[in-house]
């Protein structure tokens, strides 16, 4: 059974960084995209940045263009996001996904997802 687990998740003062990870196990994800949304307290699940599987980065949520980072290393079967200049607005659960059938922007289609990890970013 495919499974994804995050980790590296924590408590953070504003303006620090955090790296966040996502292991796949049960099957390889090597050939499909992988992606972070998250999700805040009393709001929906939004996107977050995704990764086709060349390692290219397929977009960002406009909110953290130019501070996170999406990256995977296909070899470990794990993709990364790295946080940079957190705000306070930024807490949230963060989720891996992997594998999308349509539009990555939509919860709805992708495959696989993780438990989450909790980032909180105080100032």
């Amino acid at each position: 059974q495919a499974q994804l687990v995050e980790s590296g998740g924590g408590l953070v003062q504003a303006g620090g960084s955090l790296r966040l990870s996502c292991a796949a196990s049960g099957r390889t994800f090597r050939s499909v995209a992988m992606g972070w949304f998250r999700q805040a307290a009393g709001k929906e699940r939004e996107f977050v940045a995704a990764v086709w599987w060349t390692g290219n980065a397929l977009n960002y949520a406009d909110s953290v263009k130019g501070r996170f980072t999406i990256s995977r290393d296909n070899a470990k079967n794990t993709a990364f996001l790295q946080m940079n200049s957190l705000k306070p607005e930024d807490t949230a659960v963060y989720y891996c996904a992997a594998d999308p059938s349509g539009n990555y922007y939509y919860t709805s289609n992708w495959r696989s997802w993780g438990q989450g990890t909790q980032v909180t970013v105080v100032s």
